[in-house]
């Protein structure tokens, strides 16, 4: 077996990736998560939208076996922290104050992407934890062999985390909001499971949103037109520019996604008097739907949670999928249905100074969420959460 870097996806056989368990969409029932296939994570490389110019240097980890990738990880040689929802902007100036480099750091993620998926990816067939074990192996070896100060693996699944944690990564806590579908038979059979008072709200928000002759459209594989990306992107621009200063993705993203992957698409578009005024975009996985984001050009009241929450919900009830995911942080997502998920992280901290302040601020973040996760529990709108009655 060998391991070896490289900088590029075109250095990458696609089939040779899509043959590591999880990247590509399979007989039902397989797990698939879109963000990790060839297509996407090229797709973020060759639009110029993750790369060396913008901070992402390509530094992915293939083990080989008699010549077949058999497993590895998407990694990226970072001089900043953006882009990332794990945010180490602390320790990066703690440990620069105290005469430290942190940047560059190794970056084990996708790319803009907030979202829960494999990151020690294994070849169908192989040995699952003994390629996990060599792969963690690696990641500190690697760390080690660049003389860089740290890597971090960032919205791991659960056994990759604790996996990692034995090999000496130092586990991080964070929360998102999801919803979970427990059979539903439409969005009206999950509102029934709310209390009285919640339910009321969101049928008035829902009223509300769509009120000013707004109507809705899903919008997936050939609706996915260049027209529809320039109107997406227009809104993706407006929102994201006075969001984020500069938005991350480039308009060629959006093409070569919708040429490689446009059944795993689905864009929610709000239109108004013929013309789309908002819209938002989801990944479909084998089992979740997977928010991203969303944009506008018309500001209209609850329209955000039409498009964003509401919508996802019920194409997720449609098609039987278990799960939405709805991006990184956000309370306001609680009232919608979308209950505390507690995400994962493991962090290679090279330093031995900055490796132990890092983990004693740790041990009291871990307790800090999982404290403020049990009492948004308690507090959620469901009838035997929220404790208001059925009404």
């Amino acid at each position: 077996m060998i391991i070896r870097s490289v900088e590029s996806f075109r250095e990458i056989d696609p089939a040779a990736w899509n043959g590591l368990a999880g990247t590509a969409r399979g007989e039902p029932g397989q797990y698939y998560n879109p963000f990790i296939s060839h297509a996407f994570l090229a797709s973020l490389e060759e639009s110029g939208s993750a790369t060396i110019d913008t901070g992402w240097l390509g530094h992915h980890l293939l083990l080989e076996r008699d010549g077949r990738l058999i497993g590895a990880i998407p990694g990226y040689l970072k001089n900043h922290s953006q882009g990332e929802y794990v945010f180490d902007h602390a320790w990066a100036n703690a440990f620069e104050r105290a005469g430290g480099r942190y940047y560059p750091k190794l970056q084990v993620s996708v790319p803009f992407t907030p979202a829960t998926g494999p990151r020690l990816l294994v070849g169908e067939g192989c040995d699952r934890r003994e390629v996990h074990g060599i792969l963690a192996d690696a990641l500190r070896a690697e760390t080690e062999r660049l003389g860089i100060s740290s890597a971090h693996v960032t919205f791991a699944r659960d056994g990759e985390w604790q996996l990692l944690e034995e090999h000496g990564f130092l586990h991080r806590t964070d929360q998102q909001f999801h919803f979970h579908n427990t059979g539903y038979s439409s969005y009206a059979d999950f509102l029934d499971t709310l209390a009285s008072r919640k339910r009321k709200a969101l049928r008035k928000e829902r009223r509300t949103a769509v009120e000013n002759g707004i109507e809705i459209d899903w919008l997936t594989g050939r609706d996915l037109t260049e027209d529809i990306w320039d109107q997406f992107f227009a809104f993706y621009m407006d929102t994201g520019s006075r969001k984020w200063g500069r938005p991350y993705l480039t308009r060629e993203f959006y093409s070569l996604i919708g040429e490689r992957m446009a059944e795993d698409i689905l864009l929610v578009m709000a239109r108004r008097e013929g013309r789309y005024v908002a819209g938002a975009i989801n990944f479909i996985g084998s089992d979740t739907l997977f928010g991203r984001h969303w944009g506008c050009i018309e500001d209209h009241p609850f329209l955000h949670f039409e498009v964003c929450y509401h919508q996802a919900i019920e194409f997720a009830i449609a098609k039987g999928l278990k799960t939405v995911e709805a991006g990184a942080q956000g309370e306001h997502k609680l009232a919608r249905g979308y209950l505390p998920v507690t995400t994962h992280s493991a962090h290679y901290i090279a330093h031995p100074g900055l490796r132990r302040a890092v983990d004693d601020y740790l041990e009291h973040e871990r307790r800090e969420v999982a404290a403020i996760g049990e009492y948004l529990a308690v507090h959620g709108p469901f009838r035997h959460t929220g404790g208001e009655g059925a009404g």
